[in-house]
């Protein structure tokens, strides 16, 4: 029996939707040469990361590893699968390859953390493979709702993996290649040992939908409206921004777009040759400056998020463009679950302003990214693989693709983050467990989920704050009586009187009657005057408030 061994470990991304950083490994028991396919992010929300600015899954165990890490493969340019390479990158150092037009989304990553460059490096598609320690890997292109999404055909001693990456099989996508049943195949057919496959829409049961099929339903839209038409989907979606933009040009109407993301998507695709023949577009400044009727803007914001280009339009004004009544704005895009909330918000201060929305609720104006259960099943089918493998979805996911492979009497294993999984044998088996978790960019430092920072967030969001102030002279008695701060809390109680007097009468009470050992050990007095304010917070308005007592010794 070999000693050596072919291991899969997901970091990020199996057990949920996003986050996505999936290890490969080859070699001799915990001596495998490493491979990292997608190195990607989450976004956080104000109930359980309040002030998070993004969310990374935790790599300690390749960081711990990295002389053993050889190369990260990124599968396509969207945030949950290339958001956090410029974060991470001085952690592993190794080089990145892309296809070219994730590698220029790559390389703007490095750049704004202020990272080389030229560690991301350009490779074609399929036929063309990448060396990396014992692993010969190639980038098979498939459709997705970004362009130059591909899965990785990964080869090593132990035999033949592919990585899906997200995917679709769309035929007609518009703007990217087409999904090339007859490719898959051939590449398939000397014997695949496991396909590792996104698991998104494996609860959706019928077939999915071209790209192309929103395109007529967009234009009739826009062709009938009669004042300003404002669109926002996905910015990756650089296909649907292409529909959208012809849409508003067929209809007479001068394109504007709006966003950061937007435009430099727009760009890179352009620069790198994946997006030909896109209609003119004028300046934020010009717009302003054309008839209602006669403009379409394509904006950025299509999941809520507040600093985007649809929540300041919703706000009111954005680059000096206001929407009024009679004005048209479409979600050319799915609600992400989660960003509900966001959305919900943004739909009700357009509809305030008497701006007639449209969303995607029909299922005219959108279709998914992801391949649903037939398509799924198709894929299988096509490679014909020993294993499968779900990953990119929810553990009720996972649960359910693996089923899905099992009736088809292919083995299967659900695989959540810190899972390591030997591939080497016939069917899939459990080689052990590393922690795992997630970190956060808080403002511009890195923090572990686990620092409490976050936690202590939440509480004095949920319970208010209170700073209560002591002064004690050398002899350790009391200067005056104890002062408090309140952040949060409201300022009368039940005994009718303002929380501040309440609170500051029960402290210097205690203060007069504490024993001089209480008063001269900073720990006992801090904990009593924390012990008491939170008391009396809780007899006067029902919560128990955050505390920060600050002693002060006269010496």
């Amino acid at each position: 029996m070999s000693s050596e061994r072919l291991i899969y470990l997901p970091l990020g991304g199996a057990g949920e939707i996003g986050m996505n950083a999936y290890v490969y490994g080859y070699g001799p028991v915990d001596a495998e040469r490493l491979i990292l396919v997608d190195l990607g992010v989450t976004f956080s929300d104000m109930d359980g990361s309040p002030g998070v600015d993004l969310i990374f899954p935790d790599v300690s165990w390749l960081h711990e590893n990295k002389d053993r890490l050889d190369a990260v493969f990124i599968t396509h340019g969207h945030e949950d699968h290339i958001g956090a390479i410029g974060h991470y990158w001085e952690k592993l150092g190794v080089p990145v390859y892309a296809r070219a037009f994730t590698a220029n989304l790559a390389r703007h990553k490095m750049a704004d953390r202020g990272q080389p460059e030229e560690a991301v490096r350009t490779v074609s598609a399929w036929p063309e493979m990448t060396e990396a320690g014992p692993f010969r890997v190639g980038f098979l292109p498939i459709s997705h709702s970004i362009p130059e999404s591909a899965g990785l055909v990964i080869d090593s001693p132990a035999g033949r993996v592919i990585h899906s990456g997200d995917f679709k099989l769309d035929e007609t996508p518009v703007v990217g290649e087409p999904f090339d049943p007859d490719l898959w195949a051939d590449v398939s057919k000397g014997g695949v040992k496991a396909l590792i496959c996104d698991s998104t829409n494996v609860f959706s049961d019928h077939p999915g939908r071209s790209e192309a099929s929103v395109g007529p339903e967009i234009e009739a839209l826009v062709s009938a409206a009669p004042n300003m038409v404002v669109a926002t989907t996905f910015a990756s979606n650089v296909a649907r921004v292409k529909t959208l933009a012809e849409a508003g040009e067929r209809a007479g109407r001068s394109i504007c777009l709006m966003g950061r993301a937007m435009r430099r998507m727009i760009e890179a695709a352009i620069t790198t040759g994946v997006l030909q023949n896109f209609p003119k577009v004028i300046s934020p400044e010009d717009a302003a400056s054309v008839p209602r009727e006669n403009l379409m803007l394509l904006v950025t914001g299509s999941q809520g998020e507040r600093r985007a280009a649809s929540a300041q339009l919703a706000r009111g004004k954005y680059n000096g463009i206001t929407l009024k009544e009679g004005d048209l704005f479409l979600f050319s895009s799915k609600t992400i679950p989660g960003n509900e909330r966001g959305v919900i918000r943004i739909i009700n201060q357009f509809s305030e302003m008497g701006v007639d929305v449209v969303d995607d609720s029909t299922g005219k104006y959108h279709v998914s990214g992801h391949a649903n259960r037939p398509d799924l099943k198709r894929l299988h089918d096509i490679v014909n693989p020993h294993m499968v493998i779900p990953n990119h979805g929810e553990h009720r996911h996972l649960r359910e693709h693996a089923k899905l492979a099992a009736d088809a009497g292919r083995a299967s294993i659900v695989a959540v983050n810190g899972t390591m999984l030997d591939l080497s044998g016939s069917a899939p088996s459990i080689a052990g467990f590393v922690e795992t978790g997630r970190t956060y960019l808080d403002g511009a430092v890195q923090i572990g989920a686990l620092d409490g920072i976050v936690r202590d967030r939440i509480r004095m969001a949920l319970n208010g704050h209170v700073v209560v102030t002591v002064i004690l002279d050398e002899d350790d008695e009391p200067l005056g009586e104890a002062w408090c701060e309140l952040k949060g809390l409201p300022e009368m109680g039940r005994s009718d009187a303002p929380l501040l007097d309440v609170l500051e009468e029960d402290l210097t009470q205690f203060l007069g009657r504490a024993k001089a050992k209480t008063l001269s050990d900073d720990d006992k007095l801090e904990g009593e005057l924390r012990r008491i304010a939170r008391n009396t917070c809780r007899d006067e308005i029902g919560k128990k408030p955050e505390v920060t007592v600050i002693v002060s010794r006269l010496s």
